[in-house]
């Protein structure tokens, strides 16, 4: 397979420098829509991070802001769920696929009203559903509370981009469909099939008893695999072999683990539900499809591996590279994980407890988030013609988001672990089980402010980028001086 990052033969200085024209006219054409998606996607990532703070307080000191109605955990945790996920990561998700789109296409942007018609919907509707948790009319369904008329706003937005993805398809230049691609159209296709099966089932006709129970669990996790991951592996797909400058390793891998994804995450969700009111052959069906995840996620580990093979040592020079490689770790971890938890003597130990908590941070945010700031840090000097102003507002973002992930995670994990042991003790009270967690969530407020503080460092960065601050450099911002990168 020739990956988008380099050729089966070398090129001449003439063919090379019609590649680097080519490559700076997509860029230019992709500048406003994604730069606009990136922006809105960062604003509204500062957002939700109070909420999360807000939050995580909440739980150790109920009545902290009690007196405020749109400030209570029953409306401020919702809130924070929506802002990081359709405010976030949706936002920073699509603003990735455009400019991918564009550059694996291999033609400049076109119909770029459309993206910014788009973003302002998108965005208009993220700040109406919001605002409307807070002020109390919530759907109460997770994943779902925006009400129906901010959730139509975000379907019509979605809708144009669905229409861009296909005009911008057919307008290609002819020549290999990359692996990259086949995930964002995946991604395209999914995320519109949930998100109006959803609605139309829990929303508009609500089906009735535990059916609802099936419905909104089978979207909550689908969401997670079939629309952030998908991106977020087309995202590495292009940005390990670009960055190296060397194909992927394995094009029959990558073949193995898109299909692979797309037949069996689908049919996951149900093992959440393990031990209640929902058919047997449900429960062992998701079990079986969460085990057989496994494939998928070794093949994508080993083909990154293996890509990754002798470069390891450029994780110290490169952000993005960083980033990205950090976020494709922890992939696989919280993919294994997933896996493990379908099991019915893991399942019965860590239901209902802080470790679910954990198990999914480890994914919205290790994973997903750490590659969206990979593919930002790599794409956005690439739109603004200008480099990132300092390398020392990188590193702080890295280590304060790495270190504040990993803090979240493992006290969660743990404190969960110990919170499913007592409950399944009928002489430990239940008060004594609660009065237990309390350090542990203690560490996880603590892990929001380092995560929180690491945003406004990356926030802080892209303003200055945007205003073109400091010194014009010559390569690329990197962490080191070994080694520059095309």
């Amino acid at each position: 397979m020739t990956s988008p990052s380099s050729s089966s033969s070398p090129k001449g200085p003439k063919a090379a420098l019609a590649d680097a024209l080519d490559r700076a006219a997509i860029d230019a054409s992709c500048r406003l829509p994604v730069l606009l998606f990136f922006g809105s996607a960062i604003a509204w990532l500062l957002v939700g991070s109070v909420f999360a703070l807000l939050a995580a307080i909440k739980l150790t000191t109920p009545e902290f802001l009690a007196d405020h109605a749109w400030l209570t955990f029953g409306r401020v945790r919702p809130a924070h769920l929506n802002a990081v996920a359709y405010g976030w990561s949706s936002t920073a998700a699509i603003g990735v696929a455009i400019w991918l789109m564009a550059r694996l296409c291999r033609v400049p942007l076109r119909h770029a009203r459309i993206l910014v018609a788009a973003a302002v919907l998108w965005n208009l509707g993220v700040a109406i559903g919001v605002t409307a948790i807070l002020a109390g009319a919530s759907n109460a369904i997770e994943w779902l509370e925006f009400p129906t008329y901010a959730a139509f706003i975000l379907f019509v937005s979605y809708a144009f981009i669905a229409v861009w993805a296909v005009l911008m398809f057919r307008e290609r230049r002819p020549g290999h469909v990359y692996v990259s691609q086949w995930y964002i159209f995946g991604a395209f296709f999914w995320f519109p099939w949930l998100y109006s099966v959803v609605n139309s089932m829990l929303v508009f006709w609500p089906v009735q008893g535990s059916v609802q129970a099936i419905i909104n669990w089978w979207f909550g996790h689908n969401v997670l695999g079939l629309w952030f991951t998908p991106i977020a592996l087309a995202s590495t797909y292009y940005m390990i072999p670009k960055i190296l400058g060397k194909p992927i390793h394995s094009y029959y891998l990558s073949i193995l683990g898109f299909w692979s994804l797309a037949l069996f995450y689908s049919w996951n969700g149900g093992h959440h539900l393990l031990g209640g009111p929902i058919p047997a052959w449900l429960q062992s069906a998701s079990i079986v499809a969460s085990v057989m995840m496994l494939i998928p996620v070794i093949t994508t580990a080993i083909n990154f591996h293996m890509t990754m093979r002798g470069s390891f040592a450029l994780l110290r020079t490169s952000p993005a590279l960083r980033f990205t490689v950090f976020g494709a770790m922890c992939y696989t971890v919280v993919s294994a994980q997933g896996s493990s938890m379908a099991l019915r003597s893991l399942n019965k130990l860590t239901h209902f407890t802080h470790y679910t908590i954990g198990h999914a941070h480890l994914g919205m945010y290790a994973f997903f988030t750490m590659t969206m700031f990979g593919a930002m840090y790599y794409i956005t000097p690439r739109l603004v013609r200008w480099e990132w102003p300092s390398a020392f507002l990188i590193k702080a973002h890295f280590w304060l988001a790495s270190t504040g992930i990993l803090l979240m995670v493992v006290s969660l994990t743990l404190g969960g672990l110990i919170q499913g042991i007592e409950l399944e003790n009928p002489k430990v009270p239940f008060l004594t089980i609660v009065a237990h967690t309390i350090p542990w969530l203690h560490a996880r407020s603590w892990s929001g402010a380092l995560l929180t503080t690491g945003h406004l460092a990356f926030a802080l960065s892209f303003v200055l980028i945007l205003l073109r601050t400091g010194k014009q450099r010559e390569g690329p911002t990197l962490f080191t001086k070994e080694r520059s990168f095309p």
